[in-house]
């Protein structure tokens, strides 16, 4: 929902805005969800497990995730849609926060996340 509020203020289209919010968001979370990003990084990344832990496996398969996005020439940030550092506290006001997922997120999360996305 982060990405459908940022499209709100930038007119970007809804795969513009997950590609520039999904690996911020998908970090700030991977705490609360390490055994399927972990799961996520070997199955789909064929990331090496030896000698790592859970939580290493998993932010390789997001780094993996990155290299891959950003080889193929998404928008890796908001600020490249036009968002900007003023309209972060409207766009996370302008998310609505549903339940469930690997952790249900505050508004003052969101902002933070929307800051990495910058």
């Amino acid at each position: 929902m982060i990405g459908q509020s940022v499209g709100a203020y930038t007119n970007a289209t809804h795969g513009m805005t997950l590609a520039a919010v999904s690996l911020p968001y998908y970090r700030y979370i991977l705490p609360y969800g390490v055994q399927k990003f972990k799961r996520f990084a070997v199955n789909v990344w064929d990331v090496d497990t030896e000698g790592k832990t859970d939580e290493q496996i998993a932010k390789e398969g997001l780094n993996a995730m990155e290299a891959w996005m950003k080889e193929l020439g998404l928008v890796m940030n908001i600020s490249d849609l036009g968002a900007t550092e003023d309209m972060l506290k409207g766009i996370a006001d302008g998310t609505i926060i549903l339940p469930g997922g690997y952790k249900v997120l505050e508004h003052d999360e969101i902002v933070k996340i929307l800051k990495e996305s910058l």
